[in-house]
C-alpha cells in the first residue's frame, strides 16, 4: 500500500518546533525572529497568501510586518521600502510578494534585498551558494520537499530523480538540492524529448511543470516516489501535476494536492526566517 506523504501534518510539526525556539529566544534575549512581507497592489491570490504568512508568523511568536503599497507604486518607491527593512535590525526576513505590477522592475527589487534577509532564496548570492553546495537560504518549496524526504526516510543517494520543470523558484533549486544529496538528476522541460521514458527510468519524480494531471500511470515505474508540486484549478477543483488517482497504486510514496507540498512552503519560510535570525548572534 503506498504511503501518502502528509505535508499538512509535517508542516504543523515544524511550525510547533519553531514556536518553541522563538519562545526560548524571547526568554533568553528579549528578541524574536522578524519577517516583513511587502504586498504591492490588490491581487486577490497574493492577498490570501500574505494573510496566511502573517497568521503563521503570529502563531509561531515571530514579529510579523505586512506592508501594503498601492498598485501605482514605482520601482524606486519599492526599493526605498526594501532598503528601510534592510536596515531594520528587528527584521530578519524580507519577502516581496509576487507578482508585482507591470511598471515595477522585479529583478531590481529582488536583488536589492540583502542576501542574508532573502528568505525566499531568490538573491543571486543565495542561488550561487546553493549551486556550489554551500549553506544558503534555499527557496522554500524545494527546501520543504527535502524535509519531506528526510522525515519519511526516503533515500536520495544514488537514486535517479526526474525534476519536471526548470523554474528559478522550484525546478532549478530542487535539482541543486538533490545533487547535493548525491542523487542523479535529470531536469525535464517543454523542449525535453522522451519525458515518458525518463520518468519511467526514475526512482523519484518531482513534478513542477504547471500542467494539470500531466504525470500519468504509464509514466511511472512500480515503487516510484512521486512528489507533486503543482497546483492547478480544474472545474473549481484543485489538482496537481500528477494524475493522483491513476498513479497512486504504482507509487511507494506520493504527495496529495492539496495537503502535500503546499503547506510546507510557509513552514520553510518561517524556518528560513529563524535561520536568518540566528545568524545575527
Amino acid at each position: 500500500m503506498p504511503t501518502k506523504i502528509d505535508g499538512k501534518e509535517l508542516a504543523q510539526k515544524i511550525r510547533n518546533g519553531l514556536k518553541e525556539k522563538a519562545a526560548e529566544y524571547k526568554d533568553k534575549t528579549g528578541r524574536v525572529p522578524g519577517l516583513a512581507v511587502i504586498l504591492v497592489g490588490e491581487d486577490p491570490a497574493s492577498q490570501v497568501y500574505v494573510r496566511m504568512k502573517n497568521k503563521a508568523c503570529e502563531e509561531a511568536g515571530f514579529k510579523s510586518v505586512v506592508d501594503r503599497m498601492p498598485d501605482t507604486t514605482t520601482t524606486d518607491e519599492l526599493l526605498a521600502r526594501v532598503d528601510q527593512y534592510n536596515n531594520d535590525s528587528s527584521i530578519n526576513g524580507i519577502l516581496v510578494q509576487l507578482p508585482l505590477p507591470k511598471q515595477i522592475d522585479e529583478k531590481r527589487v529582488l536583488y536589492a534585498i540583502r542576501s542574508e534577509k532573502d528568505v525566499d532564496g531568490f538573491h543571486p548570492v543565495n542561488v550561487g551558494l546553493l549551486n556550489i553546495g554551500e549553506d544558503a537560504l534555499a527557496p522554500c518549496t524545494p527546501a520543504g520537499v527535502m524535509v519531506m524526504f528526510e522525515e519519511y526516510g526516503i533515500e536520495l543517494s544514488g537514486k535517479n530523480v526526474a525534476v519536471l520543470g526548470r523554474s528559478n523558484i522550484v525546478g532549478k533549486p530542487m535539482a541543486a538540492l538533490l545533487i547535493k544529496a548525491n542523487a542523479t538528476v535529470t531536469v525535464c522541460h517543454s523542449r525535453t524529448k522522451n519525458i515518458k521514458d525518463i520518468c519511467r527510468r526514475s526512482d523519484i519524480i518531482v513534478a513542477a511543470i504547471g500542467k494539470a494531471n500531466f504525470v500519468t500511470a504509464d509514466m511511472v515505474s512500480d515503487g516510484a516516489v512521486i512528489i507533486d508540486v503543482g497546483i492547478n484549478r480544474v472545474e473549481d477543483k484543485l489538482v496537481g501535476d500528477v494524475d493522483y488517482e491513476g498513479v497512486f497504486s504504482k507509487a511507494s510514496y506520493i504527495t496529495p494536492v492539496p495537503g502535500g507540498v503546499g503547506p510546507m512552503t510557509i513552514a520553510m519560510l518561517l524556518s528560513n526566517t529563524l535561520k536568518a535570525f540566528e545568524k545575527t548572534f
